[in-house]
């Protein structure tokens, strides 16, 4: 009798086995920092990641994953566990773990090997091929390949259901590679993706996570702060006392007096608090803040905003950046005063679809103005709205000439400005940021507002970067951040209540 029939006599205690990797992973033997090998009890990191990951594969049947996470949270150790539970109760089943570098890869394969070496003798399946690169179990043909990422790739010539890939941000030439991983796996249900990396600047790996968060990818993007990590503490000193911004992160993040001792410690250690962010991040934002990208809009006036608390006051604004049926999603924000309430997106919605939207927001909420990009399908949106009676609404063109085109110099030409309409008004929502302003707490509206890049053309006018630019380079379109960006497209903030009265509105100068 081999030994999964074995399991199946045992009743429910067989049955959990297979089925309940928290139950299995008792049997299971790690070698924590102390040195002697210990029962692996999953900590608050990974059981967190244990219950979005089961979630995924319960609503789609199989899991597809990048998870960006903190430094030693033991995500590494989950993910072979998990894997190495489902490669031993499943018959046939393949396993690819590839990591950036052979010593890595070594641990990873180290990890397995202790799992399997002190294993119960009546849990663990015998061995074929046992070597630097494979570990095959010949009664239930399943097994594992152990690759390192290299510039000619990794695991292309394998075929697999299982994938854990990593510390990729730190791959040589991982879009290539990604490529051709991906085609290894197949997309039946029980299979599992599982990507996990700490941040390396702005990277392909920071364009697979924008992806996954902007929700332009099957992936599910899973943070990780370090805050998790119950290790993570300090013990302060008698004359210890938090400073003003270490009490408001303190306050933001729900950290204690230890854990901020830590937070302190750490940075004296690591040289600056940019790589801290990096290495040991708060918030998925915060760990490509030390990366070099000159964004048109630096981070650390969106996470000021993201701080801040302003009630909302004044006529509502309601800024509309459409998309149609392709990857892009239409996203609707809306402004009051120095506040941005909300933001909302939806994708595959064509133009009746996003004009219903729109009507139902001004139905229920009468904004004081609804600003449309105009410059793609939009234009189709505004002039629906408008036959409708619609009379709020209002196009704006970001491709269009400025509203205020700049100074002239002694030759009548001007330069200086912004070079066209989405220009200035992204150069009107940087000057509310520079100020006091709010935003909404999200890491999404963050990494938009943080990915648009930007140059001066010849006359020294401000040129953004375009979407198809910032497509061109990996990056996702930037819709949430349009769409809050179109809340300022008022050079004099929106007219009175009085002014709507009107059927028509007067020409403002507005594109």
């Amino acid at each position: 009798m081999d030994w999964i029939e074995q399991l199946r006599g045992d009743g429910d205690h067989a049955v959990r086995l297979k089925t309940d990797l928290l139950y299995f992973s008792q049997h299971l033997k790690i070698r924590p920092k102390s040195g002697r090998l210990a029962p692996l009890i999953f900590n608050p990191a990974q059981l967190k990641l244990h219950e979005l990951l089961e979630e995924q594969r319960a609503k789609t049947g199989r899991v597809r994953a990048v998870v960006l996470k903190a430094r030693q949270l033991g995500v590494s150790t989950y993910v072979a566990a998990r894997l190495y539970h489902r490669t031993i109760n499943s018959p046939g089943l393949r396993t690819i773990v590839i990591a950036h570098e052979k010593r890595a890869s070594s641990n990873l394969y180290g990890i397995v090997r202790r799992f399997h070496d002190n294993l119960p003798d009546d849990l663990r399946p015998s061995i074929g091929v046992s070597n630097a690169t494979e570990l095959l179990f010949d009664r239930i043909d399943s097994g594992y390949l152990i690759d390192v990422a290299t510039t000619e790739g990794a695991g292309r010539s394998a075929t697999a259901q299982m994938l854990h890939a990593s510390e990729t941000a730190f791959w040589p030439d991982l879009r290539a590679q990604w490529a051709a991983l991906l085609q290894t796996i197949p997309d039946g249900d029980g299979t599992e993706i599982i990507i996990e990396s700490t941040a390396n600047g702005y990277n392909d790996f920071h364009k697979l996570w924008r992806k996954a968060e902007a929700g332009e990818s099957e992936f599910l993007p899973i943070f990780l702060p370090w805050s998790l990590a119950p290790e993570y503490r300090a013990k302060p000193g008698d004359d210890f006392k938090m400073t003003a911004g270490e009490k408001e992160l303190a306050e933001r993040h729900k950290l204690d007096a230890e854990q901020t001792a830590w937070r302190r410690l750490k940075i004296s250690q690591l040289g600056s608090e940019d790589l801290l962010c990096q290495e040991y991040p708060l918030t998925a934002a915060e760990a490509f803040i030390a990366s070099q990208f000159d964004s048109f809009i630096p981070a650390e006036l969106v996470l000021r905003a993201r701080r801040e608390e302003i009630e909302a006051d004044g006529p509502l604004v309601i800024g509309v950046d459409p998309a149609g049926m392709g990857a892009d999603a239409t996203a609707i924000a809306w402004r009051q005063g120095s506040a941005i309430t909300k933001v909302e997106k939806k994708r595959h919605l064509d133009t009746m679809q996003v004009c219903g939207w729109i009507v139902s927001i001004i139905n229920k909420e009468k904004p004081a103005r609804v600003n449309i990009d105009v410059s793609g399908m939009g234009v189709g949106i505004y002039d629906r709205l408008r036959e409708q009676g619609h009379h709020v609404v209002q196009a704006v063109n970001f491709g269009g000439k400025p509203v205020d085109p700049g100074v002239p110099d002694e030759t009548g030409r001007f330069g200086g400005g912004p070079a066209n309409r989405r220009a200035e008004i992204w150069m009107t929502l940087r000057s509310a940021l520079e100020d006091r302003f709010s935003l909404p707490d999200s890491d999404s509206l963050q990494a938009d507002l943080t990915s648009v890049g930007y140059k001066f053309d010849s006359a020294g006018r401000v040129v953004l970067e375009s979407k198809q630019d910032m497509k061109r380079r990996g990056a996702p379109s930037p819709d949430e951040g349009d769409a809050i960006a179109l809340c300022f497209a008022d050079r004099w903030g929106p007219p009175p209540a009085s002014f709507y009265k009107s059927i028509e509105y007067p020409q403002m100068g507005i594109v």
